[in-house]
């Protein structure tokens, strides 16, 4: 089975896609789902958090997310302090996760904003970029999360500029809201069913 990652920056519309390869029964998961989750539910990370940001951290109700991005994302090495704890630990679970996927499916993916700047991109097999102008990316993200456009700036600030980003993934899906999704996501669905065969038989 073919392990395939799929990024993009900040409102590029990463999860859409995501949405679209469900559909089609490939099997997805989200890094920013299961860092939630484990953030709220793996007492060790639950602990080291609280050690190092304050029981602020959390609420009765479970992780205080509004309160610790307000923490983080103004200030570099608190955001690089808490990714150095739940990055490796989301890597470690989706690596798990991948590996349940095995004979489900041709391909799985995992979706994550932060592939290569996590360095989880090591681990798979292709990566898919999904690329959106600037612009349209701000407006969306301003739209999605109701904050400020600087509020945006600084956290694309955070991830790696996006032209790189495009340029180290396999393969592009463009979402500038011209270009038709379905039929680029149906065509490189079928890309991966065919790569994915080829290295059953061992020609790839």
């Amino acid at each position: 089975m073919l392990k395939v990652g799929l990024t993009g920056g900040i409102g590029s519309g990463k999860s859409t896609v995501a949405g679209i390869f469900e559909v089609l029964g490939v099997p997805v998961s989200y890094a920013d789902a299961t860092a939630k989750a484990l953030m709220n539910e793996d007492p060790v990370l639950r602990r080291q958090i609280i050690d190092h940001f304050g029981a602020g951290a959390y609420t009765e109700q479970g992780l205080n997310r509004g309160w610790l991005a307000a923490k983080v994302f103004n200030d570099p090495q608190k955001l690089e302090e808490l990714n150095s704890i739940v990055h490796p630990a989301t890597i470690r679970a989706g690596e798990v996760w991948m590996q349940e996927q095995a004979g489900l499916a041709p391909y799985a993916i995992r979706e994550a904003a932060l592939i290569f700047e996590s360095r989880a991109a090591q681990s798979l097999d292709l990566v898919i970029g999904v690329y959106a102008p600037p612009t349209l990316r701000i407006h969306r993200t301003m739209q999605r999360d109701g904050i400020s456009r600087e509020q945006v700036l600084q956290r694309m600030k955070n991830q790696i500029d996006e032209e790189i980003k495009m340029r180290l993934c396999d393969f592009v899906i463009v979402n500038d809201d011209q270009q038709a999704l379905l039929p680029q996501v149906l065509e490189l669905h079928e890309k991966l069913v065919a790569l994915a065969a080829a290295a059953v038989s061992g020609e790839l």
